[in-house]
């Protein structure tokens, strides 16, 4: 008869338990020989078979099958949930980075692909971030929560139950000048603005300063609010913000809350003038008119179709939720914004947002016999500060509640 060894205290991991929560058993003491000096028998008992393979035994093929299926259905519902949130059908397998269109922003004018989309290998998880200056949307979600969940162990079910939401509030950054590491701005600023027709006054009074970026000197444009500064815009003095700015330093610094450029102008007015750029906002100050404050973010290319989207979806246009304290007072808000066809598009938007009942929009006046001017900033240059006071006074007209879109609007 075959020798008869008892293995004692011997631990093994359980195959059909995830690795990450592999617990280490103590046997009980087996009643065969675990490692025989010879066969007991010239038949082998069918246990001794599955211990003396090449250690895939069927019920490791068996899970490893299930977890395959499992991942697939897991990637299925997760596709699903990405399409419900706007993002497009062209997702990549799991595991991989995908360069998508942002559903918020659709890639701006140019239509970047400025969006990253990462999905866990097993398909029960994405994340992604929209890395345009102008947007910044980001987020999670995962397949599904804790009660559709009917495989995996209790930890997976609590890890999904916690964690089974999508995430779009940022966490907010505070800046400070010194921070930032800004400076008083150097002569050469001054003079890019008084090519502008702005003045050294209206430079300081508005706290416009400097970064330096390398070699490069870029105009920075400080947002406060209540006298503490909450964001800053950058800009190259020699127009090529759009290509240095963006490989070597944000256009916006980065997680700052989007508020109005020059806030605190409009805190106590019952009248409130609101233009799409910095510059025309320091023109408009030329022209006497301290009640004034810039967009944050520019202009849309066309007006939306679709319904107004609540105060915590409406990301776009956060800037106006952020300061709707100081909007409602107003009685009389002027849009003047860009006379081309994304800035008549902010005007609609704004318009629909702060109530059309006190809105009116400024008539650009004609340059020539075709153009028109298309900004504050410009009237100021070719015309002086008294034609724009003017045009303001005298040129501006009450927005329609069935005013005629349909040429800024998306096909």
């Amino acid at each position: 008869m075959g020798s008869k060894q008892y293995l004692k205290s011997a631990f093994f991991f359980n195959p059909l338990t995830p690795s990450s929560h592999r617990q280490v058993s103590n046997t009980c003491k087996l009643p065969f020989s675990a490692f025989p000096s010879k066969p007991t028998s010239k038949t082998r008992p069918f246990c001794l078979t599955l211990v003396q393979t090449d250690g895939y035994s069927n019920v490791s093929e068996a899970t490893e099958h299930r977890t395959e299926e499992r991942n697939a259905a897991w990637f299925g519902i997760l596709k699903h949930r990405l399409e419900e949130l706007g993002f497009g059908c062209n997702i990549s397998m799991p595991g991989q980075f995908n360069h998508l269109l942002c559903p918020m922003c659709k890639g701006g004018d140019r239509q970047e692909r400025s969006l990253s989309l990462f999905i866990e290998q097993d398909g029960s998880y994405a994340l992604w971030k929209c890395f345009r200056g102008k947007c910044g949307w980001r987020g999670s979600t995962r397949a599904f929560d804790a009660t559709r969940l009917s495989t995996g162990t209790i930890f997976e079910r609590q890890h999904f139950e916690r964690s089974n939401k999508v995430t779009t509030v940022k966490r907010i950054r505070e800046i400070t000048v010194e921070d930032l590491q800004l400076k008083p701005p150097c002569d050469e600023i001054i003079a890019y603005f008084a090519a502008r027709m702005i003045s050294k006054e209206t430079v300081q009074r508005n706290t416009i300063m400097q970064k330096c970026c390398g070699d490069q000197i870029v105009i920075a444009f400080t947002y406060w609010r209540n006298g503490k500064l909450i964001n800053c815009k950058y800009r190259d003095v020699n127009k090529r913000s759009h290509f240095f700015l963006l490989r070597h330093h944000p256009f916006q610094e980065a997680d700052t809350e989007k508020i109005f450029y020059g806030l605190d102008d409009i805190k106590e007015a019952n009248e409130i003038i609101i233009v799409e750029g910095e510059m025309d906002k320091l023109a408009m100050e030329e022209a006497g008119f301290r009640n004034c404050v810039s967009v944050p973010n520019g202009a849309p290319s066309c007006v939306s179709q679709k319904d107004l989207p609540s105060e915590e979806m409406d990301t776009k246009y956060r800037y106006l939720w952020n300061c709707k304290e100081y909007l409602k007072k107003a009685s009389r808000i002027i849009l003047a914004t860009d006379g081309d066809p994304p800035g008549q598009a902010l005007a609609e938007e704004l318009a629909r947002r702060v109530g059309r009942e006190r809105c009116w929009q400024v008539n650009w006046p004609k340059k020539n016999e075709v153009d028109h001017f298309k900004d504050a900033n410009e009237v100021l240059m070719h015309m002086g500060p008294a034609a724009l006071r003017e045009v303001i006074t005298h040129s501006c007209e009450r927005v329609q509640k069935d005013i005629d879109m349909d040429l800024y609007k998306s096909p």
